[in-house]
Order: C-alpha cells, then sequence, then structure tokens
C-alpha cells in the first residue's frame, strides 16, 4: 500500500513540474506541495530514507513560501520577521538545555582534534565562501550573505550527523560548542575583514547580536540543565551560575557602550531573564515530570525543527524576487561551499595524522554551518531579504548532504 501513495507523490511531483510550461500554471504549487509533502511524511517510516523526512519537510514549505509569500509575510499586522530572533533564541536554548560544562571539557581531553577543527572551521568556510561568491559575481548583498554563512559555527545538526557517521560524537559536541563560544568574536571580525566592501559592518552590534542569539540563550539552557537535571553540590551550582552572570554582564557591557540603555538596567533585565527564569523553569519542569529528560528532550527538538522550518520560510517569503533572480546560481554555490566544506574538513584533518572518527567529525563541523545565526545576523543589518536568502537555502541543503554523507559513513567500517 505505502509503494502505490509513494508513486502517486512521485507522479504529483512529475505533473506538477509539467503544469509549470502550461496554461494550468497556477495549479502546479498545490500539486508539487501536496506530492513533496506526501513523500515527506512517508519517508520518515523507510529506515534508509527516515533522515530526509525533514528536509522534505522544509522543502514543501519553501515552495508554498515562494508560490504564496503574501500568507508567510504578516499575520494581521504583526510582520512575521519579528518571529526569528526569538525563534533563534528557543533552539539556542534547547541546544544549551542537551549540554553541560563536561561538554567544554574536551577542550583539555582531545586538544590536537579541538584545535585543528576550530582553525578549520573559521578559515576553511570563511574563505572558500568569499572564493564563491567573488566567482559566480553575486549582487553584493547576496554575495555577503554566503561569506557570512561561511562565518558562523557550527549548529546542533552536526553533532546528529556524527553520531549517525559513527564519528567521535564527544569531539563533536566539544567543537560545536566551542566554536559557538569563538563565535561572537570571531564571526563579527571574518565578516569586517571579507565582506565589509559588499555591506556596511558593525563588529559590535553583531557580537552584541550573536551574545543575544546565541551565547545568552545556551547559558540560560545549561542553567536549566543544571538545576532540573543535574546533582552537583549547591556550591557548584553557585559558581557556574556566577559565571553565568559574568557573560551576562560581559553582554550587558557591549549592549551599553554600542547603544541606548544603562548597563545596570540592561544586565538587571538579562539576568532576569537568562539566568533567574530558567532556574524556576527547571525546579518548576522537575517538580511536574520528575526528571524524565527524554519528554523535555522530545519537546524541545520538535520545536528546535517547527523554528527552523518557520524562519527558512519567512526568509524565502521576504527574499521571493531575489531569490528567483539568482535562485539556480545560489543553490548551486551553496551546495558547492557545503560539499567542499566536508572535502577539506576532512582531508586538512587526515593530513594532519587524525583519526578516522576525529576526521568525519571535523568534516561534518567544517561543512554544516549554524544558519539559523546567520539568518538572525542578516535581520539584525535589516538585510534579510538579501543577506538572508543564502542562510534559508544552505540550511536545507546543509540537512539533505549531511544526511546522506553520515548514512554512507555509517555503511562503512572505521579503519585506522
Amino acid at each position: 500500500m505505502r509503494i502505490i501513495f509513494v508513486v502517486s507523490a512521485l507522479l504529483a511531483v512529475l505533473v506538477s513540474i509539467v503544469l509549470f510550461q502550461t496554461d494550468h500554471a497556477d495549479l502546479a504549487p498545490v500539486l508539487l506541495i501536496g506530492g513533496v509533502g506526501t513523500l515527506a511524511f512517508l519517508v520518515r517510516n523507510i529506515k534508509v530514507l527516515s533522515g530526509f523526512s525533514f528536509s522534505l519537510w522544509i522543502l514543501a514549505a519553501v515552495i508554498a513560501s515562494l508560490s504564496y509569500p503574501h500568507y508567510f509575510l504578516n499575520i494581521g499586522n504583526f510582520n512575521t520577521k519579528g518571529l526569528i530572533v526569538p525563534l533563534l533564541q528557543i533552539i539556542m536554548f534547547g541546544m544549551g538545555s542537551q549540554m553541560s560544562l563536561n561538554d567544554f571539557a574536551g577542550v583539555v581531553k582531545m586538544p590536537k582534534g579541538v584545535i585543528i577543527g576550530v582553525i578549520c572551521q573559521f578559515t576553511i568556510m570563511p574563505v572558500i565562501g568569499f572564493s564563491i561568491a567573488y566567482f559566480f559575481g553575486f549582487p553584493p548583498e547576496i554575495a555577503a550573505g554566503i561569506i557570512l554563512v561561511g562565518s558562523s559555527p557550527s549548529g546542533l545538526a552536526s553533532n546528529v550527523m556524527s553520531f549517525i557517521a559513527k564519528a567521535n560524537l564527544a569531539l563533536s559536541v566539544t567543537l560545536t560548542a566551542f566554536a559557538t563560544l569563538l563565535s561572537p568574536l570571531m564571526t563579527p571580525l571574518l565578516m569586517k575583514l571579507l565582506a565589509s566592501e559588499m555591506v556596511s559592518i558593525n563588529v559590535l552590534d553583531m557580537m552584541t547580536g550573536i551574545f543575544n542569539m546565541v551565547i545568552l540563550p545556551i547559558c540560560a539552557g545549561l542553567i536549566f540543565n543544571l538545576f532540573a537535571f543535574d546533582t552537583k553540590k549547591a556550591g557548584s551550582r553557585l559558581i557556574q551560575v556566577g559565571a553565568y552572570l559574568l557573560i551576562v554582564g560581559i553582554k550587558s557591557v557591549l549592549n551599553a557602550w554600542g547603544g541606548p540603555g544603562s548597563l545596570y538596567e540592561i544586565f538587571i533585565a538579562d539576568s532576569i531573564m537568562f539566568v533567574a527564569l530558567p532556574i524556576i523553569l527547571a525546579v518548576v519542569f522537575k517538580y511536574l515530570v520528575r526528571k524524565d529528560k527524554d519528554f523535555i528532550n522530545r519537546i524541545l527538538s520538535f520545536i528546535s525543527m517547527f523554528g527552523i522550518a518557520v524562519i527558512i520560510v519567512v526568509i524565502t517569503a521576504a527574499g521571493r524576487d531575489s531569490l528567483l533572480d539568482v535562485g539556480f546560481l545560489l543553490v548551486l554555490a551553496c551546495l558547492l561551499h557545503n560539499v567542499m566544506g566536508y572535502t577539506l574538513g576532512y582531508t586538512v584533518s587526515k593530513l594532519l595524522g587524525l583519526k578516522e572518527q576525529d576526521c568525519r567529525t571535523i568534516a561534518l563541523e567544517v561543512g554544516m554551518q549554524n544558519g539559523g545565526l546567520a539568518s538572525g545576523l542578516a535581520l539584525q543589518m535589516g538585510k534579510v531579504a538579501t543577506v538572508g536568502l543564502a542562510p534559508a537555502v544552505f540550511g536545507p541543503l546543509m540537512n539533505i548532504s549531511g544526511s546522506s554523507l553520515a548514512s554512507w559513513w555509517k555503511g562503512k567500517a572505521v579503519k585506522e
């Protein structure tokens, strides 16, 4: 029975492609969305293809936003661009809630892998992004978006792919954590160096934005995890909370230095939002569900996937006209950027004598970027419809290529 539905879905996709060339082109998007959506629903129960389900849902949503952008730009009088930063913060909170300070301890346990991985992360992808943007001759703001993707740290998806690929998961988690920690410094500096002739880059604003969208929500997630699941003594918890308050203080200084508002008011507001509130949520959660970590992980995973989908759809709808102008070339450029990241990350790691598992890990860490952060920064720059296009395209492609590579590696024995 399932094969009948799969064939019907594929037929709907083929018919829609034909209809685009006829006088009935207005019917094509409906068939295409229905066909791709049906495939997304069906493949989740097929073991070898289940990893593509999320990417197909994203593809269906992107087609819908390209075909009917007015439905995705506003909800009543509310501009949907306003959802991007809050959703990104929720995604980063979810990432932090599944981490602990032990994830940063890998710097001591695996120094060679971490150093090579971080250097590759912040050299290979920015340089490739700049080279591709220059070679393809994109308009300046779209070119800057490609560089922005390359200058961003790796995302949580790389950890999932490392697990599937039988790579070094501990190294993957440590690299993601460490690259994210460095991103407030590295991403703005790389953008200033490589993209300042394409768009105006305010390093201080970008640093503050990364703290607000990524670092503080991750800290909030770490605090939630500390009080909901960790069994550390009160003294250890107090030291960790003090460290997170110090990070809040750094962000508050940057915020007060670069814009309006008093340092004291900013610090109090951020402390309530990113420290006190997560502690309260952790205590309530602990009381209600009694340390059922799998339950909260499932909820946060669903919210994260939904949030990523909404961000991509909103950016696609906002930048529809620009995307249609450079659509095929931008897809090709992002795919090339992604694949070259995997290839060079693996090759450099191999040449430097790392184990096979570590090479796979670094390849995935280098090739898979935090597109959500890049989208949030594009919004902060006021250029989500142009600079934000590359992150929106890169995200789905990254998931498709990453899951394909991870599945291929899964079937190949690790040889040292």
